[in-house]
């Protein structure tokens, strides 16, 4: 099996360094690894403080094991902190990110990559964040004994691992030292493939939303465009999500919107102006927002998590393609959500949230129009479902606690 998986990543390397060609996401991709580990031993160079590695697939790991990377840091003050990314959304919205002494993309999985990566790196602990399982990165952990966690991990039946055809991957669960885990389900699917050295934590993004609530970041160009109007935020858009979305818009009065399409490159925000018939600003033109305007695009990175601060209920794209994205930024400010329906398996806080009452998921224009209504117009109704989504935030919180005081006990 091992021969087909390494088989399988150099055929997946061979072809996005195909697709780079006209692709700019395939590009950083490539470009990005180019004399990496060169670079890395560069960057790193005589540092003679212990390091330890966190890898984050994209930006919504890093976030999610952002907690846990601050806390460690107030832990082990003397430790510097490597993290490292696959994908290139991830490595260019976040490589100066204050947190981490070192941000890099993370080379290929190749036995050879894996041994010189470690040669250079030294690292004293290893955490991956929720998902990614590279096979030489986690052996070489486990064959040099150093310690390896994986954090806010998420299992459903689906997956490889609990398949008959998946003892290889099985393997690479088999060499962490500790798997905390968002919930029992996915403690009890562990169990089952003979996976003890694991318990429940919870999701740390309970952790880091609560954080960005306390101390949100403050615009307030948009909050004279909210005005006395209501504020509907439609967050991490794709044309999908508008299809949906466009007849509630164009026939709804009194209400301000903003959407925050996913991909802000020209031709995506082009798509989420196709079948708006209100007066549309987008953001990256003028902070100054005309006064006529009734939505407002949100064509830049890193503001839309603390802009839920201005809403009354959010809408939150990807589960109509790409995977639902992250609805606890909106929730922990009280906004009730509205999701599409496809591949919620994949998001239990939304499932949850749903039984709960605080979120709503849809499969039709119609659909969404009737709920959004509602949520627009009934503000008991909404007031219910926002006090719902706080006390969902408030009692999810705890993850890094969990995480840190494990390793604190390690250490006595």
């Amino acid at each position: 099996m091992l021969v087909f998986y390494n088989l399988g990543v150099r055929c997946y390397y061979f072809f996005i360094k195909l697709a780079s060609l006209f692709n700019n996401k395939a590009r950083l991709f490539i470009s990005g690894r180019k004399n990496l580990l060169s670079e890395l031993k560069n960057a790193i160079g005589d540092n003679h403080s212990p390091i330890t590695w966190f890898h984050a697939a994209s930006l919504g790991e890093f976030e999610q094991g952002l907690p846990v990377m601050e806390a460690y840091k107030a832990m082990s003050p003397a430790s510097k902190i490597l993290v490292t990314f696959f994908s290139p959304s991830g490595f260019e919205e976040r490589k100066n990110h204050p947190t981490a002494d070192f941000t890099f993309y993370l080379p290929i999985d190749t036995p050879s990559n894996a041994k010189e990566f470690f040669d250079i790196v030294k690292p004293i602990k290893v955490f991956f964040i929720k998902y990614e399982y590279w096979f030489h990165y986690l052996n070489e952990a486990h064959r040099r004994s150093i310690p390896l966690y994986s954090v806010s991990a998420l299992f459903t039946p689906s997956h490889i691992f609990f398949k008959s055809h998946g003892a290889f991957h099985r393997r690479m669960l088999g060499f962490f030292d500790h798997t905390f885990v968002q919930n029992d389900s996915s403690l009890q699917l562990l169990k089952s493939i003979g996976i003890e050295k694991a318990s429940i934590s919870g999701d740390s993004r309970f952790d880091r939303v609560l954080k960005t609530i306390a101390n949100p970041q403050q615009y307030q160009s948009i909050e004279r465009f909210k005005g006395d109007d209501l504020l509907m935020v439609i967050g991490s858009a794709w044309a999908s999500d508008m299809q949906v979305l466009n007849g509630f818009i164009n026939n709804s009065k009194g209400l301000k919107l903003i959407i925050a399409p996913h991909l802000i490159d020209e031709g995506s925000v082009q798509k989420i102006y196709l079948g708006l018939e209100k007066r549309v600003h987008r953001y990256s033109e003028s902070e100054h927002i005309p006064d006529n305007t009734e939505v407002l695009i949100l064509d830049t990175m890193g503001m839309l998590s603390s802009v839920y601060q201005y809403g009354e209920f959010a809408y939150i794209g990807g589960a109509f393609g790409d995977g639902l994205h992250n609805i606890l930024e909106a929730v922990a400010f009280g906004l009730p959500v509205v999701f599409g329906n496809e591949g919620l398996e994949k998001f239990p806080e939304s499932i949850t949230l749903q039984e709960l009452g605080g979120a709503f998921s849809v499969s039709t224009a119609a659909e969404s129009s009737e709920i959004l209504t509602k949520l627009k117009g009934d503000s008991a109704f909404r007031g219910n479902a926002s006090s719902i989504c706080k006390k969902f935030i408030e009692d999810n919180r705890g993850a890094t606690e969990h995480i840190i005081g494990y390793l604190k006990a390690q250490t006595k």
